[in-house]
Order: C-alpha cells, then sequence, then structure tokens
C-alpha cells in the first residue's frame, strides 16, 4: 500500500508518495492553480495519482499555530480534507506540519540549492516532510498502517 502525502497551500499543493514498504517518502510534484478556491485540476490530478501509485491513504499536513490552535489556514485545511475524502472515498490522516517549511528551506540550502530557486521545490520537499514524519511515527508503534 502507498501512501500520498499533501502540503495544502493558498495557491499550491506538494505532493509526496511513499515507497510501496512504507518507509520513505519521495517529492512527487507541485499542483499550481491561479486562485486559492480554484481547486477543481488540483482535485483531478490527485485522483490521477491515486490510480497510478495505488494509493489507499492520503496524509496531508496540518497547519497548527505554534500554540496548538487552529487558525484560518487550518480551517481551509479541514475544509479541504472533508472534500479530499468525499471525491477519493479514501481515508485523510491530518499531520502536524507545524515548522515542515522552514525544514524543506534548510534542507535545500544544505543541498546546495540557491535562493532563486527554491520556490520550486519547497512544498514538494514540505510534503515529503510530513508524510516520512508520518511513515517514521507509525513505524515506531505509533499507529498500525495495515
Amino acid at each position: 500500500m502507498r501512501i500520498l502525502g499533501l502540503d495544502y497551500g493558498a495557491r499550491t499543493v506538494g505532493i509526496a508518495i511513499s515507497d510501496g514498504l512504507q518507509i520513505t517518502a519521495q517529492g512527487l510534484e507541485i499542483v499550481k492553480r491561479d486562485r486559492e478556491n480554484k481547486l477543481r485540476r488540483t482535485f483531478v490530478r490527485i485522483e490521477e495519482l491515486i490510480l497510478e501509485y495505488g494509493v489507499e491513504q492520503l496524509v496531508l499536513g496540518f497547519p497548527k499555530n505554534m500554540d496548538n490552535s487552529i487558525g484560518e489556514r487550518g480551517e481551509k485545511t479541514l475544509a479541504f480534507k472533508e472534500r479530499l475524502e468525499r471525491r477519493t472515498g479514501l481515508p485523510v490522516v491530518l499531520w502536524d506540519e507545524r515548522l515542515t517549511t522552514v525544514a524543506a528551506d534548510q534542507a535545500m540550502t544544505e543541498a546546495g540549492i540557491r535562493f532563486e530557486k527554491r520556490k520550486e521545490y519547497v512544498d514538494r520537499i514540505a510534503a515529503a516532510i510530513i508524510l516520512q514524519g508520518y511513515l517514521d511515527y507509525c513505524r515506531n508503534g505509533g499507529l498500525n498502517l495495515q
């Protein structure tokens, strides 16, 4: 079983995929849209990837505030989660994504990616960090993935 990781943003969705053994997450792509509420093509692309990779579960980054409260972005993510579940019929797990963009930026710095090019990769890397955190948690006894 493969798992798709998603980093939902105002204009992009970063997408990552697990390997078949659910050990590693790899950044896959970034789906861009012109306006925040224009999600039809985003859902179509996610559904295509679900079929292509045989995905059975989705992990969605959940942006909480540092004080653990849920702000406007978190509310929009909850609405996106509900629509994802209805459209795909798959379970969607929310995963705390605090500081994933910072971690993605740090990883790109360490990899030598120039500042000007980072925007092209940050959401895909953030999705991989979200998914990898979930996979590590599950593998270390947090949850049973099967």
